[in-house]
């Protein structure tokens, strides 16, 4: 027996010292997290560095700031917790990957002699997996991990039409105070004309009574369109994922605001392309299918049993013998027929999933662009209209008034059509971005090519695209693995 245990320690320190890694524990605090979310910052050295790393682009300091949409996307995307959520789930594919191509380890097994002390005999046995199933097991993981990188890829993508979409509420919001203080400044000013003439004897009181009160109506809409600001402003911050009082101070860039792409210059036959070859969703489909493939493939090869297979040793009343030890799964009962037909099953769903991904696709696309192009010649209608009135009208208005044919009252009239027909203009303006917004959604790229951080875009791209080995750009969500002082 002694003989035994002298066998048995030496294994036992073997198996002990093959597992070095320690537990660690990593408790969160979520008071200490949401001050941290506090105290985030535009002016965080980390945040500057991070940019300039990533994409040559270096956050502006000092009392007047001045951040454009680029900017601040690459702020969102270092801030955003949803990409961080998203990191580490690719984290986690990879770490499948791993898991997926270890060799299973052998087994002892041992038969010490009891009752008789005479008797003892050993196992020592190596698993065999058959029919490549190893092989099978790692390209389903890789694939896997592809759609997770496509999905932090989608995730990147949605944190910057975020951003974008809440920067076009703000600019929207600050433009149409500065239209209706004009407005109300235009407003003020004919209830000062119409006072003089009532006192002259020329118009009766319930003109300027009805000035008054559109005077007040147009006090009501500015301090209304006041309180909107502070809103986009908080919905701006949000988006980028800092606290609003991180704005403070920020002036906001955006020099091609008002000049939108036009839509002759979008065609249909390129954004079908794009929704087909560079939506993410459609190639994360893809990859799904693929990894249903590998599961049917890898069920399928179940159907042959793993042995195990190994030397052994037996002693017998002095006596020492040598073996060749195996075992074997008997395929009586079943051939795996459930789970083959479980995942046969499961590919229909991820094909039909594909296709209803890639059809779903093509018509937002469609009706995204027939979208776009509906609020592009409104926008154009209303600029129209608008050039005409502030270089024709208003001129000839003035000449008039000059000239002594017309009065003042005359050309306030007309010059109050401006912001009303400015306030049409901006409407169409913000439908027309929120729409081209809407439209680079559907094709999961920037139509204009200095929207993003192009740098960032055209690493994920290679990342991204060399495993799936298929086309397009996409913003890498690059970020420091260490992100001290961020959570």
């Amino acid at each position: 027996m002694k003989r035994y245990i002298a066998l048995a320690l030496p294994l036992a320190a073997f198996i002990s010292g093959c597992a070095p890694y320690r537990y660690h524990a990593k408790p969160i605090s979520p008071q200490a997290m949401a001050a941290s979310l506090e105290t985030r910052s535009l002016d965080a050295p980390a945040l500057r560095s991070w940019m300039q790393e990533t994409s040559g682009y270096t956050s502006p300091t000092g009392p007047a700031q001045s951040w454009n949409l680029k900017m601040l996307t690459l702020a969102a995307i270092y801030y955003s917790p949803a990409l961080q959520q998203a990191r580490s789930q690719v984290s986690a594919a990879r770490a499948a990957v791993v898991t997926s191509g270890e060799r299973p380890n052998p087994t002892f097994h041992i038969q010490p002699g009891i009752p008789s002390p005479y008797l003892f005999a050993f196992d020592f046995l190596f698993p065999i997996r058959t029919a490549g199933r190893r092989g099978i097991m790692v390209q389903q993981a890789k694939d896997l991990t592809l759609a997770a990188k496509l999905n932090l890829a989608q995730a990147t993508w949605q944190v910057c039409s975020n951003v974008r979409a809440a920067l076009v509420s703000y600019f929207v919001a600050t433009r149409e105070v500065e239209l209706l203080q004009v407005q109300q400044r235009l407003q003020a000013h004919r209830v000062t004309l119409l006072r003089q003439r009532f006192a002259a004897g020329e118009i009766s009181r319930p003109v300027v009574s009805n000035a008054r009160l559109s005077l007040l109506q147009a006090h009501v809409r500015l301090e209304a369109a006041e309180g909107r600001i502070p809103e986009a402003r908080a919905a701006l911050a949000a988006s980028i994922g800092v606290p609003v009082t991180a704005l403070k101070g920020i002036h906001f860039a955006w020099p091609d605001f008002s000049h939108p792409p036009s839509a002759r210059s979008i065609s249909s036959q390129h954004i079908q392309r794009e929704a087909v070859l560079n939506r993410l969703d459609v190639r994360k489909a893809l990859a799904q299918y693929a990894a249903a493939q590998f599961a049917l493939q890898l069920e399928v090869a179940r159907q042959y049993p793993d042995f195990q297979l190994g030397p052994g040793y037996d002693f017998e009343e002095g006596r020492n013998f040598f073996t060749l030890a195996s075992s074997l799964t008997l395929p009586i009962f079943n051939r795996n027929q459930g789970p083959i037909a479980q995942a046969e099953a499961q590919r229909k769903v991820a094909a039909a999933a594909f296709l209803a991904t890639q059809a779903n696709a093509i018509a937002q696309s469609e009706e995204a662009l027939a979208h776009y192009r509906s609020a592009w010649r409104d926008l154009n209608a209303s600029e129209q209209a608008l050039t005409q009135l502030e270089r024709g009208v208003i001129p000839r208005e003035r000449s008039t008034v000059a000239a002594g044919e017309t009065g003042h009252l005359a050309l306030n009239a007309v010059l109050m059509q401006r912001p009303a027909m400015a306030q049409t203009w901006l409407t169409a303006l913000g439908r027309a971005q929120a729409a081209l917004g809407v439209l680079e959604d559907a094709v999961e790229r920037p139509l204009v090519s200095d929207e993003i951080a192009l740098k960032a875009q055209s690493s994920n791209s290679a990342e991204v695209g060399s495993d799936s080995r298929s086309r397009g750009a996409h913003l890498k969500s690059v970020h420091p693995e260490n992100q001290k002082g961020m959570q």
